[in-house]
């Protein structure tokens, strides 16, 4: 009797265990810490259920229902799960708190046939002991809202995605793509083109004086105009007319201005900033500061302290933080910076008139955790971007940077001339994120009094003439998508990607650049889908999708207005639309084993060569960008050229066959004075030039390079 007793009460104990189900394994293994043995932890691995890849897979006959699958290979993980589940008195599903997080929620359900077992939903903004517990105090039911926001988007881009890819297959090639913000966004780059190419500069000129004051300090004074009215000098005449007027003439100090300035701390990071930033200051790509911010949410092992989720959810269009993490903040700023740093009240800043604002910005989970005490943990990308995100969120409670400003108006006869400069008094917030970009001058000008009459020592005139708008990065192409309301902060950096994997836009410096593929499918969206290119119209479904998730709107609505009218572009596309040729840029490289002259074709890793008489001819090689500069060892040219993993590194064409010249760093063509090596360039903003052996230890400036 007593071990029958036993057992049940073993069966018992066993029963009474919660299952926790997350997206990741890095989640899991970070949320276990939380949470005592009654809990069991396992990752979904993203979705388990989604459209068919091979069929449209939405029901266009019956309201547009979509058919989900089980994606494949997902059998076993389920199985496991359904296991778990059995000996579960309740389950919780915590995965990402957004849409596409809820979505997932709800698949699991259907997937794990969890209608009718004990469930709920729970989210965090943040992966801490605190957030986890209280989610599970406050468990809820599965939000269909927002949940029908995500099919709302998934059936949207499916529909459009699937039936103008299948156009782009048959009447340009093979493995085209297009989409509501990918075509949106390749629309930008196309106009930016076009914008480029058409430009005419215009020129003005610009008149620098050297001033000299009574102590013989020197300072610049810039032409402003004629009688206190700003002038434009539009040529050489004008401005040489200008130079005549004031060459014998005494410039006098006619008004001196001295105040302070006042540069206030910026919010902290939403998706889209982070994204911009990383890409200024850290050279990180969207997609990559996406894959690196989710690791730090998701939880890095620390050394001393296990697992433990650094920043706050990273999918936000929020600046907003909570009442806990201002106080946290506040409390780092009066220990470790001083009382006089701390502003004086606490800042509140306004997010977008179109931001969603469900989650808080992104921010540190401790303060308390500063990014030189996690250097031995984290990788080098983790490390910087944590760094990023812990500077920008300390740094938004903090008092502004006070400057004091000194500005001088000088007259020559008629003409007007004024000279400005400023100092840092106070560094404020820039004492911890000290990444802005000033444009003042170095130091307060000499001192001068008015009245006094000062000589000019030169008078310089400079023709200059008005430059192209430049091209987008992918900061500022995010940027620009954030503003006239198209994607959201999820979308940007997959919508990048697909636009540099289907070869419409490559990168050149940093930049995008169309491919005449990618203007080729710019121009028949122009032409046959005007409304999926529109800019207005894309972000006004998004707006539509808003709604959905407010519980306003019904979420095939949006379909249902939208599919008539696609339906008839499309139709007419395929009549209209001829056969469209894309011919291959042909190179002078000439191929090894056939003699002709070889092409430049897109692959998975981006160009390479190919011989034209393919199949006949299989011959293919890479194709490298040259650096610009001869090789030391054997004059042949220096290629640019990268790893297996990517890493950059420069190699002499005619290596590994008959020279051995490679390095790291970019030769140059100077030898070092002191031994005779080859030197090569070090650094990205004080570029040095440093001798290649590192024996001899040599360097100089850049600058000096140059100069010589």
């Amino acid at each position: 009797m007593a071990k029958n007793s036993d057992k049940t009460a073993a069966a018992a104990k066993a029963k009474t265990k919660h299952l926790v189900i997350v997206e990741s394994p890095a989640k899991a293994k970070t949320i276990k810490k939380f949470l005592g043995t009654k809990y069991k932890i396992e990752a979904s691995m993203g979705h388990v259920r989604d459209l068919p890849k091979s069929q449209l897979a939405i029901d266009i006959e019956h309201d547009f229902e979509p058919k989900y699958i089980t994606i494949r290979g997902k059998g076993e993980l389920l199985a496991k799960l359904r296991k778990e589940i059995k000996t579960a008195d309740k389950v919780y599903l915590a995965t990402d708190p957004d849409r596409e997080g809820e979505a997932i929620s709800w698949h699991l359900v259907a997937a794990l046939g969890l209608e009718d077992k004990n469930y709920s939903r729970i989210t965090f903004n943040e992966i801490t002991k605190n957030a986890v517990k209280k989610s599970i105090e406050q468990a809820r039911d599965i939000n269909m809202n927002l949940v029908n926001a995500q099919q709302a988007r998934r059936v949207l881009d499916r529909i459009v995605g699937y039936k103008i890819s299948n156009l782009l297959w048959s009447k340009v090639k093979r493995g085209l793509s297009a989409g509501r913000v990918q075509s949106v966004a390749l629309k930008l780059i196309c106009d930016r083109e076009d914008e480029i190419r058409s430009f005419i500069p215009d020129e003005y000129w610009t008149i620098e004086a050297e001033m000299r004051s009574v102590s013989n300090e020197k300072f610049t004074a810039k032409y402003y105009g004629k009688d206190g009215k700003k002038a434009e000098l539009s040529n050489e005449s004008e401005a040489m007319e200008v130079v005549e007027d004031v060459k014998n003439e005494a410039f006098n100090v006619a008004e001196i201005k001295k105040g302070r300035r006042m540069r206030k701390p910026m919010p902290p990071f939403t998706t889209s900033t982070m994204q911009q930033e990383a890409s200024k200051y850290l050279n990180f790509t969207a997609q990559k500061t996406m894959m690196v911010a989710q690791q730090l949410y998701e939880g890095v092992d620390v050394k001393g302290q296990g697992t433990i989720g650094l920043v706050s959810y990273i999918r936000t269009d929020s600046v907003r933080i909570s009442d806990d993490a201002y106080e946290d903040i506040k409390g780092y700023i009066t220990e470790n910076v001083g009382d006089k740093y701390l502003s004086a009240e606490r800042i509140v800043y306004k997010s977008k008139n179109n931001a969603q604002d469900a989650h808080e910005a992104i921010r540190p989970t401790h303060a308390s955790i500063e990014p030189e005490s996690l250097k031995d943990s984290l990788t080098k990308e983790q490390y910087k971007l944590y760094k990023l995100i812990w500077e920008r969120a300390i740094a938004c409670q903090m008092a502004p940077a006070e400057y004091e400003t000194q500005a001088i108006t000088l007259k020559a006869g008629e003409h007007v001339f004024k000279a400005s400069g400023s100092v840092l008094a106070f560094d404020g917030f820039l004492k911890i994120y000290n990444r802005v970009d000033e444009n003042q001058e170095a130091s307060l000008l000499p001192e001068v009094n008015e009245g006094e009459n000062l000589k000019a020592a030169k008078i310089s005139p400079l023709q200059h003439f008005t430059q192209p708008p430049p091209r987008f990065s992918d900061a500022s192409l995010i940027k620009t998508l954030e503003e006239i309301g198209v994607g959201r902060p999820s979308t940007y950096a997959p919508t990048i990607a697909t636009i540099i994997a289907r070869n419409y836009v490559v990168k050149e410096k940093k930049l995008f650049c169309t491919t005449e593929l990618g203007e080729a499918v710019n121009e028949i969206m122009e032409k046959y889908f005007e409304n999926i290119v529109n800019a207005d119209f894309t972000a006004a479904m998004e707006a539509d999708l808003d709604s959905i998730e407010e519980g306003k709107l019904e979420w095939k609505e949006i379909i249902r207005g939208f599919y008539p009218i696609f339906a008839s572009e499309l139709k007419n596309a395929q009549e209209k639309l001829s056969k469209v040729v894309i011919k291959d840029e042909v190179t002078d490289i000439i191929c090894e084993k056939c003699g002709s002259n070889m092409v430049i074709k897109y692959g998975r890793y981006g160009k390479f060569l190919a011989c034209p008489n393919f199949p006949a001819c299989s011959n293919a090689k890479p194709l490298f960008e040259s650096a610009g500069v001869k090789c030391p060892f054997c004059g042949g040219e220096v290629l640019i050229k990268k790893t297996k993993k990517g890493r950059k590194y420069f190699g002499c064409e005619n290596n590994p066959d008959k020279c051995s010249f490679i390095s790291w760093n970019k030769p140059v063509e100077k030898k070092c004075p002191k031994c005779g090596s080859y030197m090569v360039e070090k650094g990205t903003k004080n570029v040095k030039i440093v001798c290649s052996n590192e024996k001899c230890g040599y360097s100089e400036d850049a600058e000096q390079n140059k100069a010589e």
